[in-house]
């Protein structure tokens, strides 16, 4: 057997009071990574990472993150170059979460459609209809220039 890449979390006490870092990650082998700009604050993105993917994050101060889509580890913007360089990386009370406060490279954006944050849209309820309204805000980058037409 693989031996674990961070120690099993301890009783209640030591999670929420000790010194250990041993993330609690959920039975898909997952923990929530919430994603922030360290200089304004602003939320960027919410991902996920799995054992492997937070240890490549802390030995190379860039993030990583597990793919649920593709199902496989992500170096968040080896293709479009706006790598997530971590400034903090904190857990909350029962380290089932963890905040990274990033400086983001290249076009500054985040999310693969060029927008800096991925909630660049919010939701509108009106005539007890709900819709999403754009920010505005325009794209960093053209998509299709950095990963090609979609299909």
């Amino acid at each position: 057997m693989a031996k674990s890449l961070f120690p099993a979390p301890g009783n209640k006490t030591e999670q929420e009071n000790g010194s250990v870092f041993s993330p609690k990650f959920g039975v898909d082998g997952l923990i929530t990574a919430i994603v922030c700009d360290a200089s304004t604050g602003k939320l960027l993105m919410v991902g996920h990472m799995n054992a492997l993917a937070l240890q490549r994050t802390l030995e190379t101060g860039e993030a990583f993150f597990w793919s649920r889509s593709r199902n496989e580890l992500w170096h968040k913007g080896a293709t479009s170059g706006n790598v997530q360089k971590i400034v903090e990386l904190s857990t909350d009370c029962d380290q089932d979460a963890l905040l990274l406060k990033v400086e983001v490279a290249g076009h500054g954006a985040t999310c693969h459609t060029g927008q800096n944050s991925c909630f660049y849209r919010t939701v509108e309820i009106e005539d007890g209809k709900t819709r999403l309204v754009n920010s505005g805000d325009k794209p960093l980058f053209n998509p299709a220039d950095v990963y090609g037409a979609e299909d």
